[in-house]
């Protein structure tokens, strides 16, 4: 199987939240439409700091993660991001290498939008069909 990439879009929750509530115009919502690798070895969604700082999302806390390779890094995570792709969304906290170059769309935000990848055809694809399904189990 070769690399699969997908076009999302990433927007800032809390701006999200903020226009809800009357406090700031839609207009003025962050967001960033990014071709992603979908990693199904990593957990979280994965972003560099210059895309952090784009969207604006706040550092939540640092923790360690473990690496390709089995090398282990420090790094921080934010506030949850949205993250969308074609009609459908989910909410997750991304995982920020200061020195990462791809953003990295794993299994958590694949699994909120009921996504898979369908090696063949090396594209992303709803895990039920076209209509999105919550697994209450």
């Amino acid at each position: 199987m070769g690399e699969v990439t997908a076009m999302i879009t990433l927007v800032n929750t809390g701006d999200v939240a903020m226009v809800q509530r009357g406090l700031m115009k839609e207009a003025e919502v962050r967001q960033a439409a990014v071709t992603a690798v979908v990693d199904t070895g990593s957990t979280f969604i994965v972003i560099n700091e210059a895309l952090r700082a784009q969207l604006g999302l706040q550092i939540r806390r640092s923790g360690s993660v473990g690496l390709a390779g089995g090398k282990r890094s420090v790094c921080t995570y934010t506030e949850p991001v949205t993250i969308r792709w074609k009609d459908r969304e989910t909410v997750s906290y991304a995982v920020v290498l200061p020195e990462g170059k791809e953003i990295l769309l794993g299994v958590i935000p694949l699994e909120g939008m009921d996504l898979m990848v369908n090696p063949s055809a090396q594209c992303l694809e709803g895990a039920h069909g076209d209509e999105m399904v919550f697994m209450l189990r």
